[in-house]
C-alpha cells in the first residue's frame, strides 16, 4: 500500500514555520524528524495518517526506534510540530500530517491504492480458490470422521479473522489452515475466549515486542495463543515502562500517545 516517493517543495525552507524551527535547539534533528514523518505518511498511504496498523498507533518510543533518534528529542519534535499545526493527534492517538492533500501527490497515491486493492483482491481470490481445493482434498481423506471435526464453519471459530488480524499487525503470512495454529486457537476458544480477546492479545504483544529484536520472533500463533494467553490478555493494555514527570505533562497537554 505504500508509495515510493512524496513531494517536497523547493521553497519549503522559506516557510515561516520552518524558519522558526531553524532558530531552535536541535533544529536540524527536528527537521529530519519532520521529513521522516512525511516519508512515513507516504509509506502508510492513508491520507496523511501514520500508524503501524489501523489498530496500533505509533508511540513516541516506536518512532524513536525507527527514526534512530533520542526519545527525548522525538518527543520535543512531536510537541513543536503539533504546536505549529504541522501534525495532529487523533482521539485514537494516530498521528496525521496536516494539509497532507495540499502538499503531496494525492492522485498518484490514490492510483497506487487502487492498484494495490486490485492486486490484493486477485491475491485473495487465488488464495480462496487454493483453500477450496485444499478443503476439497481434505474432505476426501476424512470421510470416515465425524463431520463436526472437518470444517471451521461447523466449529464456528473465526480462524481466518484471527490469523488475518495477526498477519496484518506483524506483516507475516501465517495460514489459518495450519493444523497446529487451529489447535491453539480452538483450545483458547473452548476456554471461553472470543475474537476481541485474540485481537487484544495481538495488540498488547505487538506494542511490547514488535520493536524488540530479541522478542519480535515470538509474535507467532504458538506463542500468542498458547497457555499464557490469559495472562497476556490481562496485561493492562501492554503498558510501556513509566515515563518521567515532564514527559507525562507533555503527553497530557498535547495529547501525545503515552
Amino acid at each position: 500500500m505504500s508509495v515510493k516517493w512524496i513531494k517536497l517543495s523547493t521553497q519549503m525552507f522559506e516557510d515561516e514555520k520552518i524558519r522558526l524551527i531553524e532558530s531552535m535547539p536541535e533544529a536540524d534533528t527536528i527537521l529530519i524528524i519532520w521529513v521522516k514523518l512525511l516519508a512515513q505518511a507516504g509509506k502508510t498511504n492513508a491520507s496523511g495518517y501514520i500508524y503501524l496498523s489501523e489498530n496500533i498507533p505509533y508511540t513516541d518510543e516506536m518512532l524513536a526506534t525507527i527514526f534512530n533518534r533520542p526519545l527525548n528529542v522525538v518527543r520535543m519534535a512531536l510537541k513543536i510540530l503539533q504546536e505549529f499545526g504541522m501534525i495532529g493527534i487523533s482521539n485514537e492517538h494516530l498521528i496525521i500530517i496536516t494539509n497532507w492533500e495540499k502538499h503531496q501527490n494525492i492522485e498518484g497515491m490514490e492510483r497506487v491504492r487502487k492498484l494495490n486493492a486490485e492486486r490484493n483482491k486477485r491475491y485473495r481470490e487465488r488464495k480462496k480458490q487454493a483453500t477450496l481445493r485444499e478443503d476439497k482434498n481434505d474432505d476426501v481423506s476424512v470421510t470416515s470422521r465425524d463431520d463436526a471435526d472437518i470444517d471451521k464453519d461447523i466449529d464456528n471459530i473465526p480462524y481466518v479473522e484471527i490469523v488475518t488480524y495477526l498477519n496484518n499487525a506483524v506483516n507475516t503470512n501465517y495460514r489459518h489452515t495450519t493444523k497446529k495454529t487451529k489447535e491453539f486457537i480452538k483450545a483458547r476458544w473452548n476456554e471461553g475466549f472470543r475474537l476481541e480477546d485474540f485481537k487484544t492479545v495481538i495488540n498488547i504483544k505487538c506494542k511490547e515486542w514488535l520493536f524488540n529484536e530479541n522478542m519480535n520472533k515470538f509474535l507467532r500463533p504458538e506463542t500468542l495463543f498458547g497457555t499464557k494467553f490469559e495472562s497476556y490478555l490481562n496485561q493492562k493494555g501492554g503498558a510501556i515502562s513509566e515515563k518521567d514527570n515532564d514527559s507525562r505533562k507533555i503527553a497530557k497537554e498535547y495529547n501525545i500517545p503515552f
